[in-house]
């Protein structure tokens, strides 16, 4: 297949631009993907669509307020840096935008003077590796003078008053790591979570620390050819007891969002049990694709030739992932980060 066959179009006025005035207020398409029949409902409602005996699993990354003002030492030319990773030898990776070019031994300061850094190494399309010296440790100056690191179709300001910081987390974040949120999770809330447990449902956790690539393009014709970003992750032996036991029980794995589909299917092995772990993955899931340790899937509508549009379109079909899309367009649901939702079972 071709990256041109994962196209479709939608009206701008479609991508949300801010959360449901609450998270269990979106709207849910349920898709049957063997048969491709479609549902309406609200994920409110998505107790009803389980069963006794299954697991939802969750990603409980949390998000780091990465992104920060500052300027150039000496020019005082505006600069905007967005954190990447922490590499552990006091260098961050970053993406870096300023006025005039980016230089090797440029000195940056940011966040009114907390943090200085140098621009040791220069990548492609902004990416740079930041020597990094302050008083206090990066997160802690994130966490006072940072922003959240916004998804690129958001086209609005996201300062202090915008409310993002809470809504663009879920309530059960749990380890700092990710620069973009794993959205099929935004929608829940504590009472919701408490509901689908009085239910019979465990709930999971595992942890994937989304990177940038969530939002790269695919930018050659042939999906094959393309690359993914690595990103951390981390499935406790607590989390891969409950799933294995479940599914030896006969219940279903319910993946909430693709970043948990990723952690899943990457460390489980043929026969689909799953194993605690930690590490890098860079799991491109793309047709044809054999999952081997989740059986349905909660996710947020994925913008046009995405690798998320891909992995959804192996796990149901790409005619059926096209077809519900071409109807959620017709039904007026709100698409990307902060909008509505589908059920794939």
């Amino acid at each position: 297949m071709k990256t041109s066959d994962f196209d479709y179009f939608l009206p701008d006025d479609l991508i949300a631009q801010h959360p449901a005035d609450r998270r269990d207020h979106a709207r849910m398409m349920i898709l049957d993907r063997v048969t491709g029949h479609i549902v309406h409902s609200r994920i409110a409602d998505i107790v009803t669509c389980l069963r006794p005996g299954d697991v939802l699993v969750m990603n409980d990354t949390k998000v780091i307020p990465a992104r920060v003002m500052g300027t150039k030492k000496g020019t005082r030319g505006k600069v905007e840096v967005l954190f990447l990773r922490d590499n552990g030898n006091g260098t961050w990776d970053a993406l870096c935008r300023m006025t005039g070019r980016r230089r090797v031994g440029t000195v940056i300061e940011l966040a009114g003077g907390c943090l200085s850094a140098e621009i040791v190494a220069i990548g492609e399309e902004g990416f740079v590796t930041l020597r990094v010296d302050g008083d206090r440790p990066v997160l802690k100056v994130l966490e006072e003078h940072g922003m959240p690191p916004l998804p690129p179709y958001i086209r609005r300001p996201a300062g202090p008053s915008s409310g993002d910081r809470e809504r663009y987390q879920t309530v059960y974040a749990l380890n700092d790591g990710a620069v973009a949120a794993p959205t099929a999770g935004l929608h829940f809330t504590d009472e919701l979570l408490a509901r689908i447990k009085s239910a019979g449902v465990q709930v999971q956790f595992v942890t994937l620390h989304v990177g940038i690539g969530t939002f790269r393009p695919v930018k050659v014709d042939d999906p094959a050819k393309h690359r993914m970003d690595g990103e951390r992750y981390e499935v406790l032996p607590k989390a891969a007891t409950a799933i294995n036991k479940a599914r030896q029980s006969g219940g279903r794995i319910v993946a909430v969002g693709t970043t948990t589909v990723r952690t899943l299917e990457t460390v489980a092995d043929e026969q689909g049990n799953v194993h605690a772990g930690n590490g890098i993955s860079d799991l491109f899931i793309r047709q044809p694709y054999r999952f081997k340790a989740v059986d349905a899937i909660l996710t947020n509508f994925h913008l046009p030739k995405s690798t998320l549009l891909m992995m959804i379109s192996a796990f149901a079909s790409r005619e059926s992932i096209l077809s519900a899309y071409r109807e959620a367009v017709a039904q007026q649901y709100r698409f990307y980060s902060f909008g509505d939702c589908m059920l794939l079972q």
